[in-house]
């Protein structure tokens, strides 16, 4: 799917998951959407990545070395210059318990590993005030 862009910069998007192939996965559907993204597969470094660049929106592995997804969750929505960006967890913990404790802790949303392309594209979309439209 194409967007019918409502903002006036690209925005960007930063994915945090510790799986390379994961992150490639998701920076190739971001760029066929014209969304600019960074990766990292460090959990540590999430907060001061988060400061520096300014995302739009984040995108959190839950299971991680160091940090869990809930951590880095906790520190940027204590930080004053990172509470407000809207951050969505990708995770494989798909039971009902898991789904209820991820919005709990303060998640925007969640997606499901494995995912299906057009649902990250619509969550990205809804989150980025963005409208996906189909091209032919």
């Amino acid at each position: 799917m194409k967007l019918s862009k409502k903002l006036l910069d690209s925005p960007l998007v930063l994915a945090v998951d510790d799986d390379p192939d994961n992150l490639h996965l998701i920076g190739c559907i971001l760029e066929a959407m014209n969304i600019k993204s960074y990766g990292v597969n460090d959990s540590k470094s999430v907060l001061d990545l988060a400061v520096d660049k300014a995302p739009n929106l984040i995108l959190v592995d839950i299971v991680m070395p160091y940090l869990s997804g809930f951590d880095v969750l906790k520190q940027l929505k204590s930080n004053t210059l990172t509470e407000n960006i809207p951050i969505i967890a990708v995770t494989g913990l798909v039971s009902l318990f898991y789904q209820a404790k991820i919005i709990n802790a303060g998640f925007d949303d969640y997606i499901c590993k494995p995912f299906l392309l057009e649902e990250l594209e619509s969550k990205v979309a809804k989150y980025l005030d963005l409208q996906l439209v189909e091209v032919a």
